[in-house]
């Protein structure tokens, strides 16, 4: 059970203005985290380098879908990889994000762009892939390489077909073999918006099994990543497509992983992390790596001395809290719930306190003849929106994320406060 917080009698904690500079934040709120600061995940990594990476180097091809939770940190564990295969295993790593793709063209103009944009940390290589490349370059680099979208965007189509895509990366392998490249890794992210589509899931098939069957297959790691519902949604638009991937289900990091990776982001600042603080920090990240660092952030723009203590760690809580309902509670729960009634029954829920579960006899008492009425459909348009699952009992249920349990709650605060 969760302990009342120590700033639960107000409704938001004043904030002192303090002008003290600070030196950069170890961390990185709504980004993959950096490799210096990765920790954990030691089972995935080893079973992505040894049967992915490794399979690749010897010259066989293979696809890896990474399964996890929103916010549960596949991205980070996917740019992880691909700079351990780079070193170990000698593959050239293309991450391209779909973020923004609705159609197949979309995925062939980013696949194309990301290729340009490779071999970072490698100038021998990225020189080789830009002057491959060269028409696709901007006039200016003043602030970094600029894209020639007309000329990609017209190239995009032929990239966007099995045929195309194999043929590319078969050339982009060609151009770096004097470098050393024994592989390539193409990670293909973000993919919400073209999951659905049912010639994505074709064209990844499609690309998958005409490589196997090629008289040299291309030694390709081929990882896409998503919540297990973007992977169903491909299978019900292809349904063999379910054969060709090696899942790899990232779990909430547990409690040991987590103090480890705090203790790692706030010793390369010089900051030192009180027992008691650091139990806060941890059961409010839920074991979330997105709210581990939303969390520590907070923590780390509070601190003054050089110590996070429980009381600065109490203050940090609410402060992340909001942060997370800004960017996920608003926009995918709330934005969601456009009834009133609905509003109403997360309203009453909220109420309840701090724990993570509830029952829904408990909720139901306090809820209207009609918000009764919709209380079922409201739970299950929560459970699609992976904000609650079913808990281990009849009719209970649990928050996923203890921040969003605390956002909501929070909020159902302030707007009481506000009608009085």
């Amino acid at each position: 059970m969760c302990r009342t917080p120590a700033w639960s009698s107000g409704i938001r904690q004043e904030k002192t203005m303090v002008w003290a500079a600070k030196g950069k934040s170890p961390f990185y709120p709504g980004q993959p985290v950096p490799v210096e600061f990765f920790v954990g995940r030691t089972e995935q990594i080893a079973h992505i380098m040894q049967r992915g990476a490794g399979q690749v180097a010897a010259g066989k091809p293979v696809a890896m879908f990474v399964q996890g939770e929103y916010g549960i940190g596949k991205s980070s564990i996917a740019g992880f990889v691909q700079r351990l295969a780079e070193r170990e295993y000698g593959l050239h790593a293309v991450y391209a994000p779909l973020g923004s793709a609705n159609f197949l063209d979309d995925v062939g103009a980013s696949i194309l762009e990301s290729m340009l944009r490779s071999g970072a940390f490698d100038r021998s290589r990225s020189e080789r892939i830009r002057n491959w490349l060269a028409k696709y370059v901007g006039q200016q680099e003043l602030f970094g390489l600029t894209i020639h979208t007309e000329a990609l965007r017209r190239d995009a189509p032929t990239v966007a077909k099995p045929s195309g895509v194999l043929a590319f990366l078969g050339e982009a392998l060609r151009r770096l073999g004097e470098t050393g490249v024994r592989g390539l890794f193409l990670v293909l992210d973000e993919i919400n918006g073209i999951s659905a589509a049912p010639k994505f899931a074709h064209f990844i098939k499609e690309n998958v099994d005409a490589n196997a069957m090629a008289r040299e297959p291309l030694p390709l790691l081929l990882m896409l990543c998503g919540v297990e519902e973007r992977r169903r949604d491909m299978i019900k638009s292809h349904q063999p497509i379910d054969r060709i991937f090696d899942v790899v289900e990232v779990e909430r990091m547990t409690v040991p992983e987590m103090e480890g990776f705090f203790r790692k982001a706030f010793d390369s600042v010089q900051i030192a992390v009180e027992p008691e603080a650091m139990k806060l920090l941890t059961e409010y990240s839920a074991g979330f790596p997105k709210i581990m660092h939303i969390v520590g952030d907070a923590a780390f723009w509070l601190d003054q001395d050089g110590v996070i203590t429980e009381q600065e760690a109490w203050r940090a809580v609410p402060n992340a809290a909001d942060e997370v309902g800004r960017k996920y509670v608003d926009q995918q729960v709330y934005s969601v719930l456009r009834s009133r009634d609905y509003r109403s029954i997360l309203g009453t829920i909220a109420r309840t306190g701090l724990d993570m579960g509830f029952r829904r006899a408990d909720v139901a008492r306090g809820l209207t003849d009609t918000e009764k009425r919709k209380f079922d459909n409201f739970l299950q348009k929560m459970k699609r929106l992976n904000v609650i699952r079913s808990g281990d009992l009849p009719g209970e249920y649990v928050f996923n994320v203890r921040m969003v349990r605390l956002y909501i709650w929070l909020d159902s605060l302030r707007k009481n406060h506000a009608a009085r």
